[in-house]
């Protein structure tokens, strides 16, 4: 059954829509730096029609496997699908090639990150940031999908800290680099690049450069980034931080209020999956309740519409990525100008689109248009 947000809200949103159309172009005209765990995504298709002889589990018979970005280069690919420039910054893992004489020769990017590699290249991201780290593995999630669901994920990493010296070179890179962003988005996945002195020496030096720090942290972040411009966390992660769940609107509004001084930040935005999102600002003694947007959706490949337009009812599918999407669009909209609520709205009007694809996805200036036209409708 579809949901529609209360009738202030509903006038609220409708009245917004001509300026959030018109902020879609300013994308175009922003250069974003993105810096965080990088990651490939594998989607591995089959067949699935019996089972082992082995063991109660399905034979796969494969059909087809496709690469996507993941973890921060999920959010750069985000970015881009909306026309912005994206530089991204961040690790793979080697592979020693050997040289002709049969000598050890130099590093290079292992076999997933060379796929990633090829995937930031084919999306049009810049991606000289990323550095080859001889004491890591590239993160490589592959998911084997058949009978339209996902039978397994299988998981390759490493979430060591990384080398002090492998951190200065990486952060030497992006400091270079900053002073032609006109944002900066911070995606922490746990996988050991986002350290509390490494992530504070980053908003350091934005903060000095004036260029706005966008961040999605993880829970053993503490206050490693105090100073972004706005901090982006989900519920569960949000209850973390604050040391209690969140069950009700009153704990969400506590928690909302306490991660403002936690973070020292601007703005917190906590995503609430089905719930839509709650967003807070330190200029702003209310905080503002977005219901949540989804679509009825069928079967897609990966990245794929599977929208049912003849459908009214409306559900979620496949929530993959939408946090990122969250955290893309609503960097987007800010640094092109737009308010929070603004920049909020757009954001979960794009998570809305997201989840009616399959696995990781992004969302184009064209779709988000037309998400945007049916609050009008």
């Amino acid at each position: 059954m579809s949901h529609r947000p209360p009738a202030d809200m509903q006038t609220q949103i409708v009245n917004s829509v001509p300026r959030l159309k018109r902020l879609l172009p300013r994308f175009r005209k922003l250069r974003i730096g993105v810096l965080g765990d990088l990651m490939l995504d594998r989607y591995v298709w089959g067949n699935a029609n019996r089972l082992s002889p082995e063991a109660a589990v399905p034979v796969v018979d494969y059909v087809a496997e496709q690469d996507c970005p993941g973890g921060a280069g999920n959010v750069a690919a985000n970015v881009a699908a909306l026309g912005a420039q994206v530089d991204i910054f961040g690790l793979v893992g080697t592979q020693n090639e050997a040289s002709p004489g049969g000598k050890a020769g130099k590093n290079t990017a292992d076999e997933a990150g060379m796929a990633l590699h090829a995937c930031l290249r084919k999306l049009g991201i810049g991606d000289q940031g990323i550095i080859p780290d001889a004491d890591r593995v590239t993160t490589l999630k592959t998911r084997i999908i058949a009978r339209h669901q996902q039978i397994v994920r299988i998981d390759r990493e490493r979430r060591d800290p990384v080398s002090p010296r492998t951190e200065e070179k990486l952060f030497r890179l992006l400091v270079a680099s900053l002073k032609k962003f006109d944002g900066l988005v911070l995606s922490d996945y746990d996988k050991g690049l986002l350290g509390d002195g490494f992530a504070d020496r980053v908003l350091s030096a934005a903060h000095q450069l004036k260029v706005p720090v966008f961040v999605k942290p993880k829970t053993s972040r503490l206050y490693a980034y105090r100073g972004a411009r706005a901090i982006v966390c989900n519920a569960k992660e949000a209850g973390h931080y604050v040391g209690r769940a969140i069950s009700d609107e009153k704990s969400v509004e506590e928690a909302g209020r306490a991660l403002l001084p936690h973070f020292g930040c601007a703005a917190v935005v906590i995503t609430r999956g089905g719930q839509g999102m709650t967003i807070f600002e330190e200029v702003s003694p209310r905080h503002l309740h977005i219901p949540a947007t989804s679509f009825e959706v069928t079967y897609a490949r990966v990245g794929q519409p599977g929208i049912d337009r003849g459908t009214p009812g409306r559900q979620v599918f496949d929530v993959t990525g939408a946090g990122d999407t969250v955290l893309s669009v609503l960097s987007l909209a800010l640094a092109a100008g737009a308010s929070l609520p603004e920049a909020a709205l757009l954001a979960n009007t794009a998570a809305g689109v997201v989840v009616g694809k399959l696995g990781t996805a992004s969302v184009s200036p064209e779709e988000l248009v037309s998400a945007l036209d049916e609050f009008q409708s």
